[in-house]
């Protein structure tokens, strides 16, 4: 086996791992996959996409590709639905105003909140709309420790978004998969296979908190590399928000 298949089906292995520690997805489910054009969510498509194909898998599911539009002018869209096409996976495109209301009418100061809230409301009603009853996002084992670091140094508390969530509302189970992946397997990746990662259009790219502390992240990590390892190592041990891994007989919150 050639190294660079040998990495892909470890990042693969690492998925798989992650869905039967929090049990994310079940036998006959259809996943909608939160397709941004970012690195993160394509790699999480290919992983899934590859992942379905396992002859000993114990729960076969079906993946449709879900991205939405934020009305930015100028999005070529054209080489993720090629990407989908590719990997046998539909490609749905959800068309909305989002950018130009978040930026031009309400010209927000801190436009992520808003933005944030529109987009995943979308993504809720289209997944449903779809038949999907999980939808998949691309949060990885660097973005869950930048989440508690954000929550702890901006508002003082101990804080994470979960694995695996019900959202009652949306009546969807809401997963992600890669959060035992870190950040340069995702880039590996990325080059690796030619995933085609489409530049973000917004404004405000860059410049948020999550940014400014993932580059002290990297900054530790470039003195210790396993500096996000040991982070995420204490959320799991800690349990905090659902983190602590599940034994064999626990399963998802939600209705049965």
């Amino acid at each position: 086996m050639q190294p660079m298949e040998r990495d892909r089906l470890r990042l693969v292995g690492a998925v798989r791992r992650a869905i039967e520690d929090y049990a994310m997805i079940e036998a006959g489910d259809r996943v909608a996959v939160g397709l941004s054009g970012g690195k993160d969510s394509l790699a999480l498509l290919y992983a899934l996409s590859r992942l379905r194909g396992f002859p000993d898998l114990p729960f076969p599911f079906e993946l449709v590709a879900l991205t939405v539009d934020l009305g930015f002018p100028g999005t070529d869209f054209s080489g993720l639905e090629a990407f989908c096409a590719s990997l046998g996976v539909p490609f749905v495109l959800e068309r909305t105003r989002i950018g130009p209301i978040v930026f031009d009418t309400r010209k927000e100061p801190n436009p992520c909140a808003l933005c944030a809230k529109m987009r995943r409301g979308t993504l809720h009603q289209a997944a449903r709309r779809l038949g999907c009853r999980r939808l998949a996002l691309g949060h990885t084992m660097d973005d869950a420790v930048e989440t508690l670091l954000l929550s702890m140094f901006y508002e003082g508390r101990v804080h994470c978004f979960e694995p695996v969530s019900w959202l009652s509302r949306a009546h969807l189970f809401q997963v992600r998969p890669l959060v035992l992946v870190k950040e340069d397997a995702i880039r590996a990746l990325a080059a690796d296979v030619g995933l085609p990662v489409l530049a973000s259009p917004c404004p405000a790219a860059g410049t948020t908190s999550r940014h400014r502390v993932d580059a002290m992240l990297q900054a530790f990590e470039a003195d210790d590399p396993h500096v996000g390892e040991r982070v995420f190592a204490a959320l799991r041990r800690l349990g905090i928000d659902g983190w602590k891994r599940p034994d064999a007989e626990r399963r998802v919150p939600g209705p049965s």
